[in-house]
């Protein structure tokens, strides 16, 4: 808990300005924030009984949590499996975001996580479809993106359609195989009972008694939202991710993630979550940037009001 040359205490005390230091079995806490490193320590505490490493991440969340006065949301994020991988390892939420998010999914039919990279949108939905499937709660989980990046053109790629997409689903093939393992991940995507397609070709269906995931859903245009929320069917799930900083849509055309979110927010049955990056659980450097972006995007915000 105390981490490697108690590396862990001197990240409590760098960012809560604190003396730290260990006296037998007790840790002595002083200086004007030491009841909110005592809560840190008693949320690492929490962390290893439950059976999760403590590494830098978690310990900054900790730490963020313990200064917002929310220090025992940690307890119910431990105790919750959400999914178990092809090679027995539970998957659980890492932040109260993530958990929020988690919940919503099971208890409503449409879902929209919209956040910044890193926050587990789309793998905590993967993990919960496989999760459904398992269950036998659905026939088959379908898997799409727009197939739009970065500004890049399909059409100069090489090989036929599905070639051309597949780099872009990638993300969403390698979760599936993480939670079903690689022979099963295989032999259902042949027998269909997983599909994972770009999202035009979901134009014309009823998608009934599926576990539905639109991922990258920033790209998708007004038009092609519409369209995919309205092949809801009997029995089915929806999940809808994406960030709204990281739209490559041609200038002039407007987020149909952005729309959806203003237009359904109060809609019966569907539910719209937003994780920010508190909820980054990748490198911890990776929360330093999202906020730098953030940042700056508030400063053009504030200029082109001006």
């Amino acid at each position: 808990m105390l981490g490697v040359f108690d590396e862990n205490l001197a990240l409590i005390a760098r960012e809560l300005n604190l003396s730290v230091r260990v006296d037998g079995t007790k840790v002595v806490l002083e200086g004007e924030a030491a009841e909110t490193g005592g809560a840190v320590i008693e949320n690492l505490i929490t962390i290893v009984e439950a059976g999760e490493p403590i590494d830098r991440g978690n310990l900054l969340y900790c730490v963020e949590l313990a200064r917002e006065g929310k220090s025992k949301d940690i307890g119910g994020i431990m105790k919750d499996v959400v999914a178990v991988t092809s090679r027995g390892k539970p998957v659980k939420c890492k932040t109260v975001g993530q958990r929020e998010y988690v919940n919503a999914i099971k208890k409503h039919t449409i879902v929209f996580g919209v956040g910044p990279a890193g926050t587990g949108k789309t793998y905590l939905a993967v993990c919960l479809a496989v999760a459904a499937y398992k269950n036998k709660e659905v026939e088959k989980i379908i898997l799409t993106r727009p197939a739009v990046e970065a500004g890049e053109k399909l059409g100069f790629l090489p090989g036929d359609l599905q070639t051309k997409v597949d780099p872009y689903l990638r993300p969403l093939y390698d979760a599936l195989q993480e939670m079903f393992g690689l022979e099963p991940y295989a032999k259902l995507m042949e027998k269909g009972a997983i599909e994972v397609a770009p999202l035009a070709y979901m134009r014309g269906r009823t998608l009934s008694n599926a576990f539905v995931i639109l991922d990258e859903a920033q790209n998708a245009t007004r038009e092609q939202m519409k369209m995919f929320l309205t092949r809801l069917g009997e029995g089915s799930k929806m999940v809808v991710t994406g960030d709204l900083t990281q739209t490559d849509l041609p200038e002039g055309k407007t987020s149909g993630l952005k729309q959806a979110v203003t237009l359904l927010k109060d809609v019966d049955e569907i539910a719209i979550t937003t994780l920010t990056e508190k909820d980054v659980v990748r490198h911890p450097l990776v929360m330093k940037i999202v906020r730098a972006y953030e940042r700056d995007a508030a400063k053009k915000s504030k200029g082109e009001k001006r």
